[in-house]
C-alpha cells in the first residue's frame, strides 16, 4: 500500500476531546510535526474527521 504523509498543521486547544483523540492516534502531538502511515480506509477516516487540522501529502 501506499504511504501518506500527514503534518499537523493548526494548534489543538480549544478543540474537541474527540477530534484531539484523533489526532493523538494518528500520532502527531505538535505543530508542524509530521508522520507517515499506510493509505488505509481507516487512516482515510481519521484523517477526515479532523482534515481542517492537518495537510495531507
Amino acid at each position: 500500500m501506499a504511504k501518506i504523509s500527514i503534518t499537523l498543521k493548526k494548534s489543538l486547544i480549544g478543540r474537541k476531546k474527540d477530534h484531539i483523540a484523533t489526532v493523538n492516534a494518528l500520532g502527531l502531538k505538535k505543530i508542524g510535526r509530521t508522520v507517515e502511515h499506510e493509505d488505509t480506509p481507516q487512516i482515510r477516516g481519521m484523517i477526515k474527521k479532523v482534515d481542517y487540522l492537518l495537510e495531507v501529502k
